[in-house]
């Protein structure tokens, strides 16, 4: 889940200025050092003939791709996943020593970086994917930098020969970038003979193999059914490089995330809202469906809900309102959820949200429910 950013942000693709390469739209134009410092083109063997004392500008490369920004973005934007982060990192680190490498003429394969993030919603998966895109994008190993996000629905057909134009025209709008495929288990059936999801991962393969300087694919789902896909489909599985565990976030992470969504909304809470929100949190943590990230959102969401209703009836009764009223989000606009009228009662957050829109109790009639 990002946080402190704005949906433009995490769908717009990279600017195509400073971090093209070369022109950018070929592929034997870009990757930085397919095309060597002249010094070092006409080296038969730069290994034994270039000095190992040769000194290479690794600050100018950071400074140019302006990598560190990206990374600094994922560390300050998402809340804890530390590891998530760390691994980022080591593959950044790992394209721009990759970088420096091909500058003076040692040529090696580019990394295979297709990647499995696997975790419960909610937990910053196509958030930390968008980062990606923007750090291969800067480091000249795709063309665009974009992520194209996908699933079964968009990838494979309903009936005969419907399959491959799906996955052909989503993998054709992916290229240059990162396609992101969401459960991406649910793609192929291994107890359906008929299923034609066979189709897709049947080009995904190729694609994966043949196109891995210009396409990254990233497979996300729930841990336990991502291990029995790369079970079923073991060619897929050898194909995936690097594999990122995303855990569920603590309480007090997830306090943390709403109040840097609440920041980036010009919202905040009082003292006694953020200590209702606490207790919300820790009861909602016990409940089904709970989502993390996306669980905090959209209980935020039916708290500006109910803040706005609570201050048009108090204009209609004739009170003046201030801006601290416009910003601020009292306890009354959380302690109104249905989670504190009985705490045996479970349900999804699309139930609660039904049940807000029943005749909604009198402003600070929630007051003190646990």
């Amino acid at each position: 889940m990002a946080q402190g950013i704005t949906p433009e942000k995490l769908i717009s693709p990279p600017s195509q200025g400073t971090g093209m390469y070369k022109g950018g739209s070929n592929i034997d134009d870009r990757f930085g050092a397919d095309t060597p410092a002249e010094e070092f083109a006409e080296l038969s063997d730069p290994l034994r003939d270039i000095p190992d004392d040769l000194e290479v500008d690794a600050q100018k490369l950071i400074q140019d791709t302006k990598v560190k920004e990206v990374l600094h973005q994922l560390n300050t934007e998402l809340v804890a996943l530390e590891n998530v982060k760390e691994r980022i990192s080591e593959i950044a680190h790992l394209l721009l020593v990759d970088r420096l490498r091909r500058s003076i003429g040692l040529e090696a394969e580019p990394p295979t970086l297709h990647m499995s993030f696997t975790g419960n919603p909610g937990t910053g998966k196509t958030t930390v994917a968008s980062k990606m895109g923007q750090i291969l994008w800067k480091l000249g190993y795709v063309r665009k930098g974009h992520v194209v996000t996908a699933s079964r629905d968009d990838l494979v057909g309903q009936y005969v020969g419907h399959t491959a134009p799906k996955t052909r025209e989503v993998i054709k709008r992916a290229m240059g970038g990162v396609l992101f495929i969401d459960e991406a288990y649910n793609i192929y059936r291994l107890d359906n003979e008929r299923d034609y999801g066979q189709e897709t991962v049947e080009m995904l393969l190729e694609v994966m193999e043949n196109d891995r300087q210009d396409l990254v694919v990233v497979m996300a789902g729930y841990r336990d059914k991502m291990d029995r896909f790369f079970s079923d489909v073991p060619g897929i599985s050898s194909r995936i490089a690097h594999h990122v565990d995303f855990p569920d976030y603590s309480a007090e992470e997830l306090l943390d995330i709403g109040r840097m969504m609440l920041d980036s909304q010009r919202y905040q809470f009082s003292g006694d809202a953020e200590k209702a929100f606490q207790d919300y949190l820790q009861i909602r943590l016990t409940r089904p469906h709970f989502a993390n990230g996306r669980s905090v959102r959209n209980a935020l969401d039916r708290a500006r809900m109910r803040q706005a209703i609570r201050l048009y009836d108090s204009v209609e009764k004739g009170r003046k309102l201030t801006k601290k009223d416009l910003v601020t989000i009292e306890a009354e606009d959380i302690l109104q959820s249905r989670v504190f009228d009985d705490l045996h009662q479970t349900g999804s957050d699309n139930g609660e949200a039904k049940a807000n829109s029943k005749p909604r109790a009198k402003a600070g009639a929630g007051k003190g429910k646990k």
